[in-house]
């Protein structure tokens, strides 16, 4: 009886109504900030200039392009595992899966070395994947190495929320570098026996020490690295011998010694000049480092650049979802370029439900800017962000053509002047341009061999509807 009313005493309307008002306040906390885009500024366009993407003599770097997801996890265990002095990985997501492990085995194995270890990875995957993880407490915990997270979630700053990290790339000494548009887990690296997504990145090979890329991209870290959003990951010796993190670094040092076992050719030394090619200049382009909302810098220089091209652009996206100043980019580039063209997933092969269904409702609208556009349908989610202008211009990166990229999250481009890297990416974008089906209009899409276009699932149109209906108007959130 006194239990019973205890219940009653509780003042269940005031605690709801009090959930009700926190969630309201995260909520539109959360998404306020950004209902506004921002302009670009008069700095921005005074500071554009296309022939600073150019270069008259050859480089002091080199580059050569990474397709192949498992020839991505080989250079990046080949990089570490001959690092001498430090290394810099920078990750949206970082899973320890069997690609990831592999990649944590030579982290480690770096820093037992007395290579200095910097990771950085966004706050919002690793609450996920890194916290309460033996295997990522036990790397914090050596000597030489250290993780930061970029906006860890807090519910209590929700207008910091929206704003992620999404840049990917790896450093090692003055040596080498790796930029693209990979995670580091399984659905990017190594075999990928499960569900993978196709990507790409660039290796730069730097001659010698002070090659202006390598420095750029450096201060860029550094930039990120000491901002106050970066807080250290890793918890106290106590948390980690609850989570038994001894163990966890033992089984990962037996995870490097297998490596070397069972692929000797991933340590074996390369003739980094051999197998790159020689390029005029590489040009790092990014957007601001807060979590704030962002001038849309990487997005106007690129789009910016493209609209001097001679003859044809050739752009890669997983999705796109734009406004009408980003469409009117487009229409720019079209405008004055002969031959533009889009290749992006079809809305039956999108792994992204927000992307496919944005795609779905809006595929005229981009059409309308007077692109070409084709549709991926190979039945594994094309994750690649890159584009060739020409004959002699190569982007690779992070960034995705959608609001989230231009607007949100921190981003990268590398500029690539190179006839020989233009070839080469080329031939590897038209390996999957083969599979995909040409879209007539809005409606109708057909494909080259005269195959069927894939059907869209009944639950899966019904799903992409219903999205609509729900989230359409957050369409500058996803």
């Amino acid at each position: 009886m006194k239990k019973e009313c205890f219940v009653k005493k509780i003042p269940w309307k005031k605690l709801l109504t009090a959930f009700a008002l926190f969630l309201c306040y995260v909520v539109l906390g959360a998404v306020i900030p950004f209902i506004k885009q921002p302009g670009v500024s008069e700095e921005t366009i005074a500071d554009f200039n296309v022939e600073d993407f150019y270069g008259e003599e050859e480089a002091l770097e080199r580059a050569a392009v990474i397709s192949d997801n498992e020839d991505a996890l080989k250079e990046r265990i080949r990089l570490i595992s001959g690092a001498k002095d430090s290394v810099v990985l920078s990750t949206f997501e970082f899973d320890a899966d069997e690609s990831g492990k592999d990649m944590l085995a030579a982290l480690m194995a770096a820093g037992e070395r007395g290579v200095k270890v910097s990771i950085l990875a966004d706050g919002f995957p690793s609450l996920l994947s890194m916290k309460g993880n033996a295997y990522f407490h036990g790397l914090s915990l050596m000597e030489n190495v250290e993780i930061k997270i970029y906006n860890p979630v807090n519910i209590l700053h929700p207008w910091k929320l929206m704003g992620r990290l999404h840049d990917k790339y790896l450093i090692v000494d003055d040596t080498a570098y790796i930029v693209g548009g990979r995670n580091t887990y399984d659905y990017f690296l190594g075999e990928g026996t499960g569900y993978i997504n196709y990507d790409w990145d660039v290796l730069v090979y730097c001659q010698r020490k002070g090659a202006p890329s390598m420095e750029a991209l450096k201060a860029y870290y550094e930039q990120i690295w000491n901002q106050p959003e970066c807080k250290t990951f890793g918890e106290s010796e106590f948390a980690g011998k609850l989570l038994d993190a001894e163990s966890a670094v033992e089984e990962l040092k037996e995870r490097y010694a297998l490596m070397q076992k069972e692929h000797p050719d991933w340590f074996e030394p390369v003739d980094y000049k051999a197998v790159t090619k020689p390029v005029r200049k590489i040009t790092l382009l990014t957007n601001p480092t807060t979590p704030y909302a962002k001038e849309p810098i990487v997005y106007y220089k690129m789009t910016g650049l493209m609209q001097s091209a001679k003859e044809e652009v050739r752009f890669h996206t997983p999705y796109i979802i734009c406004n009408e100043w980003m469409l009117e980019r487009i229409n720019a580039i079209c405008t004055k370029v002969d031959h533009v063209t889009m290749m992006t997933n079809s809305v039956a092969n999108n792994g992204n439900f927000f992307g496919a269904m944005d795609y779905n409702s809006h595929k005229g609208d981009i059409l309308d800017t007077g692109v070409a556009i084709l549709e991926y349908e190979a039945g594994v989610s094309y994750h690649g962000k890159c584009f060739i202008m020409d004959h002699d211009i190569t982007g690779i990166g992070s960034f995705n053509w959608d609001m989230r990229s231009t607007y949100m999250d921190t981003e990268m481009m590398l500029i690539i002047h190179s006839e020989e890297l233009n070839e080469d990416m080329r031939r590897e974008m038209e390996r999957y341009e083969k599979e995909t089906l040409t879209v007539l209009d809005e409606r109708t899409s057909v494909a080259a061999n005269d195959s069927a276009p894939k059907e869209i699932s009944i639950g899966k149109g019904a799903l992409l509807k219903l999205l609509q209906i729900a989230t359409g108007w957050a369409r500058f959130l996803m």
